[in-house]
């Protein structure tokens, strides 16, 4: 399972941008777009099921290392154009169009692209991108953010993004007690707190209006675990109804988390969709 090689190279965003992209497997290209807090470890094990047929790409997004770390605000606009440039490294390489999926904020940054550059797409595949957090209500969780980040309260960050995902607090508690006494490595965890403070500034400047992905026209696959909490299941109803012709899948037993705890259950899943999506 794990002996694919991985390795990693470097593409440029339209500015410049500095984005690591790893890459492991032989086939049809497959660009996999990780969430808020990860990088380029968040989709190994689903890579791994797959690298016997399909390429994969995996970028670490603008702000989380080793990608740059631009100077000035995120955004939506920007970080659409860093993902357009890896879709198209991934299509010079392979000659062939591109399959494209992303786990929530990775999953709203793919409907982004899917809108805006869909030429070099072959397919679309989406996991529980978070559309409701977005806009006006996230910008005073922003500074709340900012704040805390600036005087390293990770205490404080980590109540933020409670609020910004809505986690129930029984998962939260739940989480908390299987940490135990260990501590996260202080590296990763300031390369996810850089991380966060950047996709939050760009879901402040984004809106919640799910009616605009109806101008996605690739084949779409939309994912969710039948275990995640509301408003994430009314959400992918009201994407599946936006989005034209969008097959959508719900997991038992699952929830946000499914890419770490069933990997083979969304390798399954996609190798199935992208089997029927036409060449």
């Amino acid at each position: 399972m794990n002996d694919h090689e991985y390795r990693d190279q470097d593409v440029r965003s339209a500015d410049g941008t500095r984005l690591v992209v790893r890459r492991v497997g032989s086939g049809d290209p497959v660009v996999l777009v990780h969430g808020s807090g990860g990088g380029l470890h968040s989709w190994a094990t689903v890579a791994d099921r797959l690298a016997a047929h399909y390429e994969l790409w995996m970028p670490a997004r603008r702000g989380y290392g080793p990608s740059d770390v631009p100077p000035g605000p995120n955004s939506f606009q920007d970080e659409t154009s860093d993902l357009t440039a890896v879709v198209g490294a991934a299509y010079e390489s392979a000659g062939k169009p591109v399959h494209l999926v992303g786990a929530s904020y990775g999953a709203t940054l793919a409907l982004h692209t899917a809108s805006a550059a869909p030429g070099d797409l072959r397919s679309l595949a989406v996991f529980e991108p978070p559309l409701f957090a977005a806009g006006a209500r996230i910008a005073p969780l922003l500074d709340r953010y900012r704040a805390a980040f600036e005087r390293d309260d990770a205490a404080a960050m980590a109540a933020v993004l409670n609020e910004v995902t809505r986690v129930p607090a029984e998962i939260v508690a739940a989480f908390a007690a299987a940490a135990g006494d260990r501590t996260p490595d202080p590296v990763e965890a300031r390369r996810s707190a850089i991380g966060w403070l950047h996709d939050l500034e760009a879901l402040a400047q984004d809106d919640t209006d799910i009616g605009r992905w109806s101008s996605i026209a690739v084949p779409t696959l939309l994912m969710g675990g039948a275990d995640t909490w509301e408003p994430m299941p009314s959400t992918m109803d009201a994407l599946a109804n936006a989005v034209p012709g969008a097959r959508q899948v719900s997991w038992p037993g699952q929830s946000h988390f499914v890419t770490m705890t069933a990997p083979a259950l969304v390798a399954d899943t996609l190798r199935e969709f992208f089997a029927e999506v036409p060449a």
